[in-house]
Order: C-alpha cells, then sequence, then structure tokens
C-alpha cells in the first residue's frame, strides 16, 4: 500500500518539548477543506489508497470529518488519524470519525503516568485523555496504534509504558527516537539521550509487547543497535508514499528519509543490514559521532 502523511493544519492544544513542527504553529495556517481535496485527488492519482490525517493536531481542525468522507469517496481503503489523542476522550466524536470511514486510529502516548506524559505534553490533564481515548476507540472495535517519543525524560519508563499499552489492548505500539528538528532541536541539549543508554529499557518494553502477542516496533533506532529484534524496526513496514506538508509536496517520504533526513558512514556499508537500514537521524551523529554504531558481520539481507 502507498500512502500519504497529509498534514492538515500545525496549531495544537499540547506544547511538547519534542514538537518536530517547531514554530509553524504560529506561522503557518490550517489547510482549507479545498486544498486538503486536492492533495487527496492527487496522491489517487499517483496510486496511493492510504491516507493519514496529521499536523499539527489534526483533531481540532474544523473539516476533519469531512476530509475523512472525502478520502473514502474517493477510494482510500486506509485512513489513519495522527493524533495527541486528547480530543478521542469523547465518545461521540470517536464514533463520528469511525462513521466517517477512519481505519485506524493512531493516538500518542509519551509514558505511563501523569507525570512523565503531562512533563513532555505540557497539557494538564492529557494523560488521563489519552488513556480514556484509547479505551473509547478500543470499545468501538477500532483498530489502534500508538506512538511514544523516546527522550531523555521517558527512556527509563517505556517498559511500564509497553505494559499499560498491552493492558489497554492496543493493537500495535510504536517508540520513535526524538527527531531533533523544530522544537526538540531547540531542546536537543537535555531531550536526546544516548541511544545505548536507551536500548536495555527499550528491549525490556519491547519484549513486553512480543510476549503479549502485540506488534512492536522502534523508528529511527539502526539495526546494528536491534540484534535480535530485527523485526521490530518499524522502518520495515512504513508505507511507501508522498508527504504533503505546508508548502510542499514530497513524492516519496521513503526517498526523503533515506537521502536527507537521516544519514549513514562509509563503515554502514560493511553491514549487513546496508539496504534495509536508514541510519539514524542525521542531527544524532552531529551531537554524538558514530561510535555507538557498528557494522554488522555477515552475509547481507
Amino acid at each position: 500500500m502507498k500512502r500519504i502523511d497529509l498534514k492538515i493544519g500545525f496549531n495544537c492544544n499540547n506544547k511538547c518539548d519534542f514538537c518536530a513542527q517547531g514554530g509553524k504553529r504560529s506561522r503557518v495556517g490550517r489547510k482549507s477543506l479545498a486544498a486538503i481535496k486536492a492533495d487527496l485527488s492527487r496522491a489517487r492519482r499517483e496510486g496511493v489508497t492510504g491516507v493519514v490525517f496529521t499536523g499539527g493536531e489534526p483533531t481540532i481542525h474544523p473539516d476533519l470529518l469531512a476530509a475523512v468522507r472525502t478520502a473514502r469517496a474517493m477510494g482510500y481503503e486506509s485512513v489513519q488519524i495522527q493524533t495527541n489523542g486528547r480530543r478521542f476522550a469523547y465518545p461521540d466524536y470517536c464514533r463520528a470519525l469511525k462513521d466517517a470511514g477512519v481505519t485506524e486510529m493512531g493516538p500518542s502516548l509519551h509514558g505511563s503516568t501523569a507525570a512523565v506524559h503531562e512533563g513532555l505534553t505540557h497539557a494538564e490533564g492529557s494523560f488521563k485523555e489519552v488513556v480514556r481515548g484509547i479505551m473509547n476507540c478500543r470499545r468501538l472495535g477500532m483498530y489502534v496504534l500508538t506512538n511514544s517519543v523516546v527522550t531523555s525524560a521517558n527512556y527509563k519508563d517505556l517498559p511500564d509504558l509497553a505494559r499499560l499499552l498491552v493492558h489497554l489492548k492496543v493493537d500495535q505500539f510504536q517508540f520513535a527516537f526524538v527527531h531533533m528538528v523544530g522544537t526538540a532541536w531547540e531542546n536537543r541539549l537535555w531531550l536526546t539521550p544516548r541511544m545505548t543508554d536507551v536500548m536495555p529499557h527499550l528491549r525490556r518494553a519491547l519484549d513486553v509487547g512480543i510476549k503479549a502477542g502485540v506488534r512492536c516496533y522502534t523508528e529511527a533506532v539502526p539495526f546494528c543497535l536491534m540484534k535480535g529484534y530485527e523485526e521490530c524496526v518499524a522502518e520495515r513496514v512504513i508505507p511507501e508514499g508522498p508527504v504533503s506538508d505546508a508548502d510542499f509536496y514530497i513524492e516519496s517520504y521513503g526517498d526523503y528519509r533515506r537521502t536527507e533526513g537521516k544519514a549513514k558512514r562509509a563503515e554502514c556499508r560493511a553491514c549487513r543490514w546496508v539496504a534495509a537500514c536508514e541510519g539514524p537521524w542525521r542531527e544524532y551523529p552531529e551531537m554524538y559521532g558514530w561510535d555507538e554504531f557498528r557494522p554488522v558481520r555477515g552475509g547481507r539481507t
């Protein structure tokens, strides 16, 4: 399946320390429904059959339901809402999204407690709202996949967070290493942990999901750090397709990630995973260097 990442606006009711959009929330207005339809139509002509509505926070866009209905009418088979999850706390809104044609609900949860989650989102009450929202979505029988950004403030909490997500019966969860752009760039010195410090906690968190039979992934963690957990590397399953941002349209997000967003060094060519691995976000080795990443020997895969 090819999927478009369609950013419909950059306003948000959280103020996350790791936000990749940064100042766009104050500089860029939301897209009109006509502009959203134009993006959907363009992508369909290119053979795209999935869409993820994101931002900013897509659930505060007044035309989200209309955009979902439009996508389904155009023949989109998969419609995901990538969101901070707070508005899912309202059951009627969740049902409205389902009735409009949403197939996947993608709330974000960044800690196993309010203290950890809200310490990063700076939105009082957001932890309970997201947890309640996940429960509402599951009661409706909707597919729920969560995203959690891995930072210095929450990486030790990942095993407990995984246990909570399993308890909430999510269908899939992902731990995405912080991308140092936007607000995350401004906070990079205290926000970004060393990956080698993260890995013991991350592996225990993945073990929780694997034992429970829940699909679980990491993003932006190179294969050389994922020995024994290679099936959990999200880049292997992220759909290809375009991105419609504020004022530009990228034909292939996969190509962008591999050629501009992430980085490898010459030594990576000796790794058995060189073809599949995208490397870390390029800002990471600029901050910490390459010593943590060592080629994995063996036959190419």
